[in-house]
């Protein structure tokens, strides 16, 4: 069986999109679904994080206050006196929708943070964002 070798204009419609499923996916499974309050058993209030969600939120705090709240403002709640960009509390979008947003940005709005940020990144960084209610 012969091997048909594609050109960089040929490969670049796949690469691009099977980058951006990767990604996202490996945040929605890095994320995971939010924890159930059902089954807890240790003595936790509802207003403390578990454990295993303090170091990725405090690593994607340091994230938004570098490369977001000058446009999202230091609370997140945007479009203020000195920010742009819109309110980021109570996000409905997915995790792998955020994430493609974060690696992607928006035309013309937002910048793209693919090279700067990995996607165990930006995972962190959406479980900071999913601390905004």
């Amino acid at each position: 069986m012969k091997i048909r070798h594609l050109s960089r204009a040929q490969l670049f419609p796949i690469v691009i999109p099977a980058i951006s499923i990767a990604s996202a996916l490996t945040v929605a499974l890095a994320v995971g679904p939010a924890p159930s309050r059902a089954g807890n058993t240790r003595g936790q209030d509802d207003h403390q994080k578990p454990a295993s969600l303090a170091l990725p939120t405090a690593r994607g705090r340091s994230m938004f206050v570098q490369s977001c709240a000058h446009c999202h403002g230091d609370d997140a709640r945007g479009s203020g006196e000195d920010s742009d960009g819109p309110d980021l509390h109570g996000l409905r979008f997915s995790n792998a929708r955020i994430a493609t947003i974060v690696h992607q940005g928006i035309r013309g709005e937002m910048p793209s943070f693919a090279r700067k940020y990995s996607a165990s990144e930006t995972a962190d960084l959406i479980a900071y964002l999913r601390t905004f209610h």
